[in-house]
């Protein structure tokens, strides 16, 4: 019998490793952009023996402006992913008057320095603003409260859900809503079985965004809030605290649980979106 000569062409350890130049530089860039810093960062946290690390950490002020920090930032993305929604929906589906310039300032919060947003939101949500003024006599207070500390993060967040679900909604037919609606499907029913699905991963993503940036925002909560302990103290602007007290075992103490945490929710939301492809397939 005879037996064909063809064998497969081993390949060389040098040719199975090579890295194309592309590969090359997107390594190199996020070692020095990305990876070295978050090293850096949990080697200065390493420097302190874990019993101290875990004192500072569960200190009573690093609880309490987690809780701010956190839990403020899931409300406020909650919140934008509802009406983050809704505004995507309407730049998309409706023509209007200064449609161009409502979308365009969509992205003001992008461009706007930090400080400059925090001076805003307290000349309007002061008791003396324009909002404030109308709220101060029901007893509501916005500037330098735990609500400013959410007003600033949901500000600073909301370009992100809009912008993550513009073009899904853009490239979604709006024959498969009609069809439904030939079908006897309400409106309702629609937007919840029909066009929600295809716009989730994209919104779960914005949500993503979104919470990630108001975590890490300073510059306008410093100036919205009184940064108060056991009040409306963020994190970031705690671990500010501690760096001006020279304090900086405690300052990367508290950044290393505020990277942990914020790690631990995202890879959270991003199981929550491969759980949710391999359901769509």
């Amino acid at each position: 019998m005879a037996v064909s000569s063809t064998r497969p062409v081993p390949v060389r350890n040098n040719q199975r490793f090579h890295l194309s130049w592309p590969w090359r530089i997107t390594i190199t860039y996020m070692t020095f952009m990305l990876f070295l810093p978050v090293a850096a960062l949990f080697l200065r946290a390493a420097t302190v023996s874990p019993a101290e690390f875990w004192q500072i950490a569960t200190s009573p002020i690093a609880l309490s402006a987690y809780d701010v920090t956190f839990i403020t930032a899931i409300m406020a993305a909650s919140v934008n992913a509802v009406f983050g929604t809704l505004i995507a929906w309407v730049l998309v589906r409706y023509d209007f008057p200064l449609k161009r310039f409502i979308d365009a300032a969509i992205d003001l919060p992008f461009a706007l320095p930090t400080a400059v947003a925090g001076l805003t939101l307290v000349s309007v949500y002061s008791e003396t603003g324009w909002i404030g003024s109308l709220l101060a006599p029901l007893g509501i207070r916005v500037a330098f409260t735990r609500l400013g500390v959410g007003v600033a993060m949901l500000f600073i967040s909301l370009p992100f859900v809009v912008r993550s679900l513009q073009p899904v909604l853009q490239e979604l037919d709006i024959d498969v809503e009609e069809a439904a609606w030939s079908l006897g499907a309400s409106r309702i029913q629609t937007f919840w079985r029909v066009v929600l699905p295809p716009l989730l991963p994209a919104l779960l993503t914005g949500v993503a965004l979104g919470f990630s940036r108001a975590v890490g925002e300073y510059g306008s909560i410093v100036i919205v809030a009184s940064n108060i302990a056991f009040k409306d103290l963020i994190a970031s602007v705690l671990i500010f605290q501690r760096l001006e007290q020279y304090d900086y075992a405690g300052a990367t103490v508290i950044g290393t649980v505020l990277l942990l945490i914020s790690l631990l929710i995202l890879v959270g939301i991003n199981l929550l979106q491969a759980w949710r492809r391999r359901y769509e397939v």
